[in-house]
This record gives structure tokens, C-alpha cells and sequence, in this order.
């Protein structure tokens, strides 16, 4: 009869224990994405419009009930139009992108002319071309200009100043320079790259104040814009000091729209891992980018968390089943990622609850040892009597 009230009282403090670390009811149901101690209640709202980030959200089907996440006590039915939620053989296309920083644009320059009248500067190409030259010694092709703003056309020719002058006048100059080695020497000089394509072309990082630079054509706010409007917002930048500009700009680097994966320690903090989001991840995908589950996570308690509005009143859980998508190929949770989402991996309830018992019982065990240990010592002084002396010194057992 003793032991049967011992039995009893002991799987009463179990499951007591279990309860406060959140992994079964005192009944001894399992809870999945719900703390035991909060009410149920069922109420119904509508699905929002759209979601932080840029993402519409998926609209749940027959049968699917986003519920709430931990530490929420209510369960809510969505009257939203009916659709699949996307998956892994169910994906959607995402809205047009918005950058932001700190994403990384690569823009290409497809027709960059200067506004007359176009004034030489350094760095810049310009394109000569002598038919009659010294027999040995031609000038034609592309010829940079050097810092100083000269041009040389050879060892013979010598170099020619032309930086600050327009095309005619450098024509003009390069005619007359050549007069003293050619006779009735004709020139042709046109402009081969000029040093603004080299500010435009290339990699642009969105800075926190949502600009990009174009070196000395100035700044153009961007984020928040789609690529198109980018363009346009450039070209139009860019027509200031050019005439019909033509750009191109696409993502070299996807930075600013993330989602997360979060592995739970089972009472000893927690793991967040954040990765780029480019539309086409799944649950999957997010757990093989960190290895795998971790030796202390549970199979049954995962779920993606969808952020949601601050003024609307329910958590977007949708509840994965791992075993299903790992061990029989079943893509019914293998849920598509948009930015913003959140994979939660809880701990083992038994391993929680393990940590969560040595934390209660660990000062309580150093406790007693330095106790036991004091103890041990005093009773042992106490027990040895007398102190043995030899010849006059004092021997302690």
C-alpha cells in the first residue's frame, strides 16, 4: 500500500515537473505550439492583405488552421478565400522585389553619350586616326588620356594637351601639333569610352540612408523601388548630365530580405541563424543549411512561424512534420519560405526537462556537497582523539 502511494506521488511530481517546462498538461496530454496553462478560445478573423517584407501571404486551404505559437491560448479559424498554402511542389512567385539596404545592385550602362558640347577630362579614351602618317609610325585606335590631360601619339609624335577642350578643339590641336611632322596631315578624333562608364557600371551597395552612389553624378535614393523603378529613377538621374540615358540594373546581392531558423536549447538559450531569402527555399532547404537538427531538438515540434501585423490579434503557425517529409517524401509541410519567416525547432521534451531539473537541483547538490565535505572534515578532526606527538612534534592522522 506504500509503495503504490509512493508510485502515485512520484509520477504526481513528474508530472507536475513536465508541466511547468512546457511539455505535457498535468493530464498528460503532449502539447505542440501551445503552453499548457492558456485558455483555449475560438474566434475567427479575416486573413490580412499583406504582410511586412514585400509578401503577400499564402491563403490556407480546406482544413488548414493557422494556430497560435507558444505562449498563445487561442485558436484561430481564418475565413480567407480558399487556396493551398505553397510547398515544395506548390511554390508561388513572390511580389516584384523592393531593394533595400543593404543590398547590392549591379548596374550595366547601355548608352551613355555626354550632352554637348562634351569637354576632354582625364582617364577618358578618345579614338585618333592619321591616314597619311610616317611610313612606320601610324596613329590610329584608342588613346587614353593621361592624369596631366595629354595624349601621346608615339616616340616621333610627342604628346598633345587636350584635357578641358572639346572634341574639335582636340582635333584642332592634334592637327596642328602634327603639322610640323606631316604635311597637310587630316585627323579624325571621336570620344571611345569617356570616364562617367566607369562611375555607372559596375556593383552599387545600398548605404543605411537608402542611396547609391554614382560617383560624380551624385546620389539617387532607391529603396523601397522595384528594379524597373530603379532604372527608371537612374535614367532620370542620369539625364541631367546625359543625353537619353539607358541603363540596366539587376540584384548581385540578395541581403536585405531574410528568414530565420531558430534551434531551441531545451532550457539553455537559443540558436538563430538568419539566411537570405530568394524565393525558393523550403523548410527543408533552411535545415540543411545548418546540418541538420541539433542532438537535443525534437522531430514533432517544429513549425513555421509567418510575421504577421502588430494590430492583428493571432500568431500564423503552420505545423511541419518532419518524419513525413524526411522519411516518406511527403511535401504536404514542406513549406515554401518568404522573407520574414520563422522556423522553429523546440527541444526534446525529455531533454528539457532534464536541463530543466539540473538547473533546480545543481545548486542544490553544491550545496549539500560543500555541506557532506564539511562535515566529513569536522567528524574526522573529532573522531582521531588525541593528537600522537614523537619527540616532540605534533603528527596529525
Amino acid at each position: 500500500m506504500r509503495t503504490k502511494r509512493r508510485v502515485t506521488v512520484a509520477a504526481t511530481v513528474v508530472s507536475m515537473c513536465m508541466a511547468l517546462s512546457g511539455c505535457v498538461t498535468t493530464s498528460g496530454d503532449v502539447v505542440r505550439g501551445q503552453m499548457p496553462s492558456a485558455p483555449t478560445v475560438a474566434r475567427t478573423v479575416e486573413w490580412p492583405e499583406g504582410l511586412p517584407g514585400g509578401v503577400a501571404p499564402a491563403k490556407p486551404g480546406p482544413g488548414v488552421v493557422p494556430g497560435p505559437g507558444p505562449g498563445h491560448g487561442e485558436m484561430v479559424e481564418f475565413t480567407g478565400p480558399p487556396g493551398p498554402i505553397p510547398t515544395e511542389l506548390n511554390k508561388y512567385a513572390l511580389p516584384a522585389y523592393t531593394v533595400a539596404a543593404p543590398d547590392i545592385l549591379i548596374i550595366d550602362a547601355i548608352r551613355l553619350i555626354p550632352k554637348p558640347p562634351y569637354r576632354i577630362e582625364p582617364l577618358e579614351v578618345l579614338l585618333i586616326n592619321v591616314p597619311d602618317p610616317l611610313p612606320g609610325q601610324p596613329i590610329s585606335g584608342q588613346y587614353t588620356v593621361s592624369p596631366e590631360g595629354t595624349v601621346n601619339l608615339g616616340f616621333t609624335y610627342g604628346t598633345v594637351k587636350v584635357g578641358g577642350m572639346t572634341l574639335d578643339q582636340v582635333q584642332s590641336s592634334i592637327k596642328t601639333h602634327l603639322s610640323g611632322f606631316i604635311k597637310n596631315a587630316q585627323v579624325t578624333v571621336s570620344l571611345a569610352q569617356f570616364r562617367g562608364l566607369q562611375q555607372i557600371r559596375g556593383e552599387h551597395l545600398i548605404r543605411p540612408d537608402g542611396t547609391i552612389s554614382l560617383g560624380s553624378y551624385g546620389c539617387v535614393f532607391v529603396a523601397g523601388l522595384t528594379l524597373c523603378q530603379v532604372k527608371e529613377v537612374v535614367e532620370q538621374h542620369l539625364s541631367r548630365f546625359l543625353l537619353n540615358p539607358i541603363v540596366s540594373v539587376d540584384v548581385f546581392a540578395y541581403n536585405s530580405k531574410k528568414y530565420y531558423v531558430i534551434l531551441d536549447g531545451g532550457g539553455f538559450g537559443q540558436q538563430v541563424f538568419a539566411f537570405p531569402s530568394t524565393g525558393n527555399e523550403t523548410v527543408l532547404d533552411a535545415i540543411s543549411l545548418i546540418q541538420g537538427l541539433a542532438p537535443v531538438s525534437s522531430k514533432k515540434r517544429i513549425w513555421v512561424a509567418r510575421p504577421s501585423p502588430c494590430d492583428h490579434g493571432c500568431s500564423q503557425v503552420l505545423p511541419v512534420d518532419w518524419r513525413a517529409i524526411t522519411e516518406g517524401g511527403v511535401t504536404c509541410t514542406n513549406y515554401q519560405l518568404f522573407p520574414g519567416d520563422r522556423v522553429f525547432v523546440h527541444a526534446d521534451c525529455l531533454i528539457a526537462f532534464d536541463n530543466w531539473l539540473s538547473k533546480i537541483l545543481a545548486p542544490v547538490e553544491r550545496v549539500l556537497g560543500v555541506t557532506l565535505l564539511g562535515a566529513s572534515v569536522v567528524n574526522t578532526i573529532r573522531n582521531s582523539g588525541h593528537f600522537n606527538t614523537t619527540n616532540g612534534a605534533i603528527i596529525v592522522p
